[in-house]
């Protein structure tokens, strides 16, 4: 493993204008008349991502979560980058029919559509409890407020969010009911 010193730590102001100069508007995806915010030149970028996730950990401290749970698709590179910097597991939380086994469902409305997540109905119980919640992008706020209803459900506890970028114009904030950790807000 790469120590967290191979990086030097970035202070938020200076992680905030990096976050920014690796997301890439895609205009007109999925659809006409959305903006996308696409993360693939931070994930492809390493100090930008070592940064991102020792961000995180950072924020939430190592321990006081017990796995930590990715929203698909890209809420999984960083749930994934993030357990292993933590030294915990990964729970994903899917879109429907992409689970093996017992699934708990649960629908929920996107900026332009809707959609429906799942996860394993015994992902949480003895020793992994203790949820955080990861997903790229905060937008409506229907994606993480149906992840988080997924982990209540399967027996585990919300004891954070983060995402890397929250779009404040959507107003997704409101309807999560936890807070969020966001390293840029636009």
């Amino acid at each position: 493993a790469v120590s967290s010193t191979t990086v030097p730590p970035v202070e938020s102001g200076a992680l905030a204008r990096l976050v920014s100069s690796r997301v890439r508007d895609v205009p007109d995806f999925p659809r006409p008349g959305v903006a996308f915010k696409d993360l693939t030149p931070l994930f492809g970028d390493p100090a930008a991502l070592r940064a991102v996730v020792d961000a995180v950990v950072d924020h939430h401290g190592r321990g006081a979560f017990d796995v930590v749970a990715g929203v698909e698709a890209r809420g999984f590179l960083l749930a994934a980058a993030i357990a292993y910097a933590a030294g915990t597991g990964l729970v994903p939380i899917r879109k429907e029919g992409k689970l093996p086994g017992r699934t708990l469902a649960a629908s929920y409305t996107l900026e332009y559509g809707q959609a429906v997540v799942e996860v394993h109905e015994d992902a949480f119980g003895p020793g992994r409890t203790r949820v955080l919640l990861v997903d790229d992008v905060l937008a409506t706020g229907g994606t993480i407020v149906a992840a988080a209803d997924l982990v209540a459900r399967a027996g585990g506890t919300v004891t954070g969010i983060s995402v890397v970028l929250e779009l404040s114009l959507l107003a997704g904030r409101k309807s999560v009911g936890h807070d969020v950790h966001a390293l840029l807000t636009v």
